[in-house]
């Protein structure tokens, strides 16, 4: 038996899809969520990939997420929609409003989506590129459970409160940046507790509001926020966009997306901008920018590889570790 399993694109939507409505989702959400998954893993962002789905399949099995749920969609002004997920998935709330959010933007110039209530967003990116790929520049932030100490506190207080930003470039490609607000994201803190290895002292404290290099003393305490202050104050307005303007539950509310039978009710604030409407031949003017930086000052601009990264890593399929294929190949069975 090999130690890992290499599926192509679609016989991967296949499976996260398939695995997602056996255990209850409706066709429609599992199909988002399935493609959201494979864009992850496509982006070489395996954490918020398949690794993740086993979180969305086991808290659809105990209750944390409501797998018959239809996204409710309202439009209180013509450039704002609004969208209470009803205890489902952003991923299904999003692809549900995509269409008239993107027709709203290059409309109006501008355009919001709010959605609460749902469980968490998995790859921020993916939103952001999505819209950029209709030709619109794209701000998403989205918050979660606490898990990161505030500036002055080592309790936590935020979630890892991610913020992402897209803008497209001539010819289909993208300018892409997605980071959380934490030193480093949760997942990756899981995966070092996984493989027992020691995380870097700077990405979380323990308990007492100690440094720690222990994963599992990380997960009992608290991540810490890039660049001290900074990073906490940005983590606070990612929260005011993600919760306070969603209505969804600020991070201190929000259930553990890992334990329990209750969502976490979080929220997923994304603003849509129609360039053209600002600034003539904006794709080819940020497409020489970007050229510019990248060739003659070495800056590294992100992004800019993920549309030839998706071609090969579309050509090698996806590759995943034997026990991961088993454990959602699992959940087909049940």
């Amino acid at each position: 038996m090999t130690d890992a399993v290499t599926l192509s694109p679609q016989d991967a939507r296949d499976l996260a899809r398939t695995a997602l409505v056996r255990v209850g989702m409706a066709e429609a959400a599992a199909t988002a969520l399935a493609e959201a998954t494979v864009e992850a893993e496509l982006a070489g962002k395996p954490a918020v990939g398949f690794s993740h789905l086993t979180d969305y399949l086991r808290s659809l099995v105990d209750g944390r997420i409501e797998g018959k749920a239809e996204p409710l969609i309202t439009s209180p002004v013509p450039a704002i929609l609004k969208c209470d997920a009803m205890g489902g998935v952003a991923q299904h709330g999003f692809e549900v409003a995509r269409e008239e959010l993107a027709s709203k933007a290059k409309t109006f110039g501008i355009a919001v989506l709010t959605v609460c209530n749902s469980y968490t967003t998995g790859e921020l990116g993916w939103y952001a590129a999505s819209l950029a790929s209709e030709g619109l520049v794209a701000v998403v932030a989205t918050n979660s459970h606490a898990v990161m100490a505030g500036a002055g506190s080592r309790h936590p207080v935020y979630g890892t409160n991610p913020l992402a930003f897209a803008a497209p470039l001539e010819d289909g490609g993208l300018l892409l940046i997605d980071q959380s607000s934490s030193a480093t994201a949760l997942v990756n803190i899981r995966a070092a507790a996984a493989r027992g290895e020691p995380i870097p002292d700077t990405w979380a404290v323990d308990q007492d509001g100690q440094p720690t290099t222990d994963p599992f003393a990380a997960m009992q305490g608290a991540l810490t926020a890039f660049g001290g202050s900074r990073g906490a104050n940005i983590a606070l307005m990612v929260e005011i966009l993600a919760a306070g303007l969603t209505g969804g539950n600020w991070s201190l509310d929000a259930a553990d997306f890992q334990a329990g039978d209750t969502s976490p009710g979080v929220g997923l604030f994304v603003l849509a901008l129609s360039p053209q409407l600002f600034a003539d031949n904006f794709p080819a003017r940020m497409a020489q920018q970007a050229d510019r930086l990248s060739a003659d000052y070495g800056v590294h601009v992100p992004g800019l590889d993920r549309v030839r990264r998706r071609r090969e890593a579309e050509s090698a399929g996806i590759r995943l570790p034997r026990q991961l294929f088993d454990s959602i190949s699992s959940f087909r069975r049940n």
